[in-house]
Formats: structure tokens, sequence, C-alpha cells
């Protein structure tokens, strides 16, 4: 199979970043920011010839601009497929991007620390937020 991970959350998020990004970055230049060596490795990552490495995540969300937990919590299941990532987020938690941790410190700031239980009517009024 010749691109055996193009059909993959990962590289669907990656394909939509480089669009997103494009009219201000090279492709070559995202590979710069990355730390790849080799410039066409962005086109392998977006084609989904190729996996991305867990260690290149950090460097690869600079140079897309995006949060690195998210692009992180997307390449575990592509990297070591859905029950081994579902196993990892159950061990260690699930990655928490900025945004989130933004909602999380404000949760904690506004009940006053007190690790307050997920009610019916609180998941209601959150989802209101949303529009849901």
């Amino acid at each position: 199979m010749k691109h055996p991970h193009a059909h993959t959350a990962a590289t669907q998020f990656i394909n939509a970043r480089i669009d997103a990004i494009s009219h201000r970055k090279s492709q070559q230049q995202m590979a710069q920011d990355a730390g790849f060596k080799n410039s066409n490795m962005i086109t392998q990552l977006k084609q989904g010839s190729t996996k991305i490495a867990l260690d290149r995540v950090p460097g690869l969300a600079k140079a897309l601009e995006v949060d690195p937990a998210l692009l992180m919590r997307l390449t575990l299941e592509q990297s070591v497929g859905k029950t081994s990532a579902a196993a990892l987020i159950a061990c260690f938690g699930s990655p928490v991007t900025a945004n989130e941790q933004g909602w999380l410190d404000e949760l904690r700031d506004a009940s006053d620390g007190s690790d307050p239980r997920l009610t019916g009517r609180a998941r209601t009024t959150l989802r209101g937020v949303f529009g849901k």
C-alpha cells in the first residue's frame, strides 16, 4: 500500500493545517521549522505515506502552528493504533491543549479548587455555551 496512513485523522488534520498556512509558509519552510532534514517529509506526511514519529510531534506542531497536545492525541492513534492509544490515554490521561488548560484553570478558580462533580445541570449549561 503506497499511502497506508492517508485516511487517518492525523493525516487529515495535517492536510488541513498545511492548506491553512500554505499562503504564508512553504512546505520546505514547514519541514525546516519541524526540524526535518529531508524537506519532502511534509509531503510524505500529507500523503499519508509515512507516520508521524512521536518524538517529532513538538517540532511539527510548531511548524504547523498548532497545540502539540492536540497533534499528539491524533498521532498516538496513528502511531500505535486505536486500542493502544486508548490504553495509553486511560493510564496517563488525554493530552490537554493550552486552550483546554485555560478552561480547566477557570473551572478550578470558579469552584475555589473544590473538585466539583459534573452534574446534569452543569453539563447542560456547558453544552449550551457551545450551542449543543
